[in-house]
């Protein structure tokens, strides 16, 4: 199988699913760039994305991850790594669409909670019952996680590098992706 994309591979799904080390070693086996909205926007802000929820709110944020995101799949066939809350948004998965395709990493609320609950860099997870709050967000958000293009399940057991050969064989079962 040789490299390169036929069009951005856009990695989707909750904190913690693995978008970006997931994404990380995606990209290094496919030979293309691997970019990431949310440390696009922090570079252009020059500031973290919970600086930038604290200070200027979830509208404001939400707006620049759609430019980012729009900027970033006219740029380069690449994998893309959103932010948790990207998909979300009805213009994000259209322009993801559009010039790309949507791999949702979805991990059961079990393994996204053992990845996430040691750290507080997650803006929504400040809050009282930080696991119900995961919960809530999970049922919450899992509509519009299952109307990306491909979806690859996460299992506890399996290496980064291992989920990445299997969001590989979920893009080669789709077709029309990997390059030739």
């Amino acid at each position: 199988m040789g490299t390169g994309l036929a069009k951005t591979v856009a990695l989707v799904g909750m904190m913690g699913a693995g978008k970006t080390a997931v994404g990380k070693a995606l990209a290094l086996k496919l030979g293309v760039p691997f970019l990431d909205s949310d440390a696009e926007i922090e570079k252009a802000a020059n500031s973290s994305v919970a600086e930038i929820f604290s200070k200027y709110g979830e509208p404001f944020f939400r707006d620049k991850e759609t430019r980012v995101i729009s900027r970033l799949l006219d740029t380069e066939r690449a994998v893309l790594s959103t932010g948790g809350g990207a998909f979300l948004s009805e213009e994000n998965r259209r322009l993801i669409a559009e010039k790309g395709v949507a791999v949702w990493l979805k991990a059961d609320t079990d393994i996204l909670w053992s990845r996430v609950r040691h750290k507080n860099t997650r803006p929504l997870l400040r809050t009282d019952n930080p696991y119900q709050t995961l919960c809530d967000l999970v049922a919450a958000r899992t509509p519009d996680y299952a109307k990306a293009g491909i979806i690859v399940e996460a299992e506890p057991e399996l290496s980064i590098d291992g989920m990445a050969d299997k969001v590989i064989e979920a893009l080669d079962a789709y077709g029309g992706i990997l390059g030739d």
